[in-house]
């Protein structure tokens, strides 16, 4: 007689179970952060756990946070439009974080960026800008996390066998003399080997600084997918110098010694710049990512940066030696951090116009990646046989610069009309054939007229 009461009772708690396991699960997934990031796997892992911390000692449920990466500065920059493109109104993800200044210029423009407002009393501790470069947007879309700047990382025992003098400058890495001693990052693939060419650019003028950036190119040993690589083969002495970060750089000296590992500033031809943090349109969890972003550039998030692994205040397992954006911290952390130099007090004449990087940044690494990178021995070849003849760049920077402005470059068609041209041309320069993807489109198709003509014969006997 109880039977169907019993069946009843059990049918009704597999139900309620079920709901539960349903609501439980919604209220993980609105408790998941999900960040965006060209960092490495020390930086996420730091603030990830310290956020983390901070909330549960504000009293609030645990947050997952959940790390998106799709390679380098530039490959996440190609993602998100992608994305967005697909999906205006959101694409599932929360924040940007890292990746320099350029990228979040470009974002903003595009509408990809939401507005975060920072308390009075913590605007007032973070520094606006650095070398004329801005450290935050005037409408609070983006703000620099911390700050990076770039130089020259050389080997002094690699230096001695040679019997190269030590760089000083870009200029010095372009001698012929350093054919095959000289190692790269492909800036397609790494924001921060983009950022340094566009560097050499700004601070020489497009001229000059394209025949510099050809002569790094001729004496490349290789270009590298990331550019923390260049700096750990400049330590192993793969190579005798090369573009590097300072935080990396400076690890490597920390590890191998000064006496053997050098890194500086070219005077006047280098700057600090920001690394930018940002909420995106249409983030899932919004609040979350709103007091993440603001952990990050407290003075507790700050003090990750710069402070030594172990320090009461800093990170527990990765020393991440990178600038702060704070001032006052350099001041207070003397002793306590493998920063080498406060950036505030640094002194150049060159400024780096952010807007004029931001807006040609894709079309510079096209032009880099199609005469520079893939026809790299051919280059080099060239380069010898004219004894590093003057070379003019393939392009105006105004011609540049307006196809970005006007948004020519941003048409599938127009641009692919160029890289193909571009391709020719860089084969006819060098005397070799450049080998561009779009170089090889014209076999391909008559491979594949050939392979569909042999089936269609084949199906027929």
């Amino acid at each position: 007689g109880d039977a169907p009461f019993v069946s009843a009772y059990k049918a009704l708690t597999a139900v309620l179970v079920f709901l539960l396991a349903l609501s439980g699960g919604a209220r993980a997934q609105d408790q998941e952060l999900v960040i965006i990031s060209p960092h490495w796997d020390g930086i996420r892992r730091e603030f990830e756990e310290a956020f983390r911390r901070q909330e549960a000692a504000d009293g609030r449920p645990p947050v997952s946070v959940r790390w998106l990466d799709v390679g380098g500065t530039s490959e996440m920059l190609r993602y998100l439009r992608a994305q967005y493109r697909e999906k205006p109104g959101g694409i599932g993800v929360d924040l940007v974080f890292g990746g320099g200044t350029d990228p979040y210029l470009e974002l903003k423009k595009e509408g990809s960026l939401q507005k975060v407002e920072l308390p009075a009393p913590l605007l007032a501790e973070l520094a606006p800008e650095i070398c004329g470069s801005p450290l935050r947007d005037g409408d609070g879309t983006w703000y620099a996390a911390t700050m990076a700047g770039f130089g020259i990382i050389y080997n002094k025992t690699v230096l001695r066998r040679l019997g190269l003098r030590e760089p000083q400058t870009w200029a010095d890495l372009a001698d012929p003399a350093w054919r095959g001693w000289v190692m790269l990052a492909d800036p397609r693939r790494s924001g921060s080997a983009h950022m340094a060419y566009e560097i050499i650019l700004q601070a020489y003028g497009w001229e000059k600084g394209w025949r510099i950036l050809a002569g790094l190119a001729a004496n490349a040993r290789s270009f590298r997918a990331s550019s923390a690589e260049v700096p750990q083969d400049v330590a192993l002495g793969e190579a005798a110098a090369g573009p590097a970060i300072d935080s990396y750089a400076w690890a490597q000296v920390a590890e191998a010694g000064a006496e053997t590992i050098g890194f500086l500033f070219p005077a006047d031809l280098s700057v600090v710049s920001g690394d930018g943090i940002a909420l995106l349109k249409g983030a899932p969890n919004p609040e979350i990512a709103r007091r993440f972003l603001h952990f990050v550039l407290s003075e507790k998030g700050q003090k990750l940066w710069m402070l030594r692994a172990g320090d009461p205040e800093g990170p527990r397992r990765h020393t991440l030696g990178k600038f702060s954006v704070m001032p006052q911290l350099y001041g207070e952390l003397v002793g306590r951090t493998p920063v080498r130099l406060d950036p505030f007090s640094w002194k150049t004449s060159f400024r780096y116009d952010a807007a004029k990087g931001g807006q040609r940044w894709s079309a510079l690494n096209d032009l880099l990646g199609t005469f520079l990178v893939e026809p790299r021995e051919s280059l080099a070849s060239w380069w010898a046989e004219n004894n590093g003849a003057e070379l003019a760049a393939p392009e105006s920077e105004d011609l540049i610069q307006n196809w970005c402005v006007s948004g020519a470059w941003k048409k599938p068609e127009f641009r692919s009309a160029k890289l193909r041209a571009w391709s020719g041309r860089a084969g006819q320069l060098y005397g070799a054939r450049s080998f561009s993807l779009w170089s090889l489109l014209p076999t391909g198709l008559a491979l594949l007229v050939l392979v569909r003509a042999v089936w269609q014969r084949w199906r027929r006997v």
